[in-house]
């Protein structure tokens, strides 16, 4: 984001931070959804039943084991509906709108990943 934010709109270099940052938001959307459904498995009477969830079944699930709270999933869950629009359609406005969410999305990734990390020691 430190680069994007430095790079002149009109460059070469301005679309490919923009591409990176939207790319990796997708990377780790996708990497913190497989990380709960790694926890899940303990709380669901077979591993396939978890493998079967959605995304946003696992955010619930997630609420419902008390692995992250309501305050924490609901932004996901506005995440996951911004990934589904850049994913399918190209275009500066979602460009736009991905770009609008990474700093809180960054905020919120840390979190996430603490509350996991909290989760994870404590069950040790």
């Amino acid at each position: 984001m430190k680069k994007l934010n430095k790079t002149e709109k009109d460059s070469v270099e301005y679309e490919v931070f923009r591409s990176s940052a939207i790319k990796e938001f997708e990377i780790i959307l996708e990497q913190v959804g497989k990380l709960l459904k790694k926890l899940l498995k303990f709380y669901f009477h077979s591993s396939k039943a978890v493998d079967k969830l959605y995304f946003k079944e696992i955010f619930r699930n997630a609420v419902k084991f008390d692995i992250l709270n309501i305050d924490e999933v609901t932004p996901w869950l506005e995440y996951r509906d911004n990934r589904n629009s850049t994913a399918h359609y190209y275009g500066v406005g979602f460009a736009k709108d991905t770009l609008i969410l990474l700093p809180q999305f960054i905020i919120d990734s840390r979190n996430v990943v603490n509350s996991i990390n909290s989760r994870c020691n404590a069950s040790s």
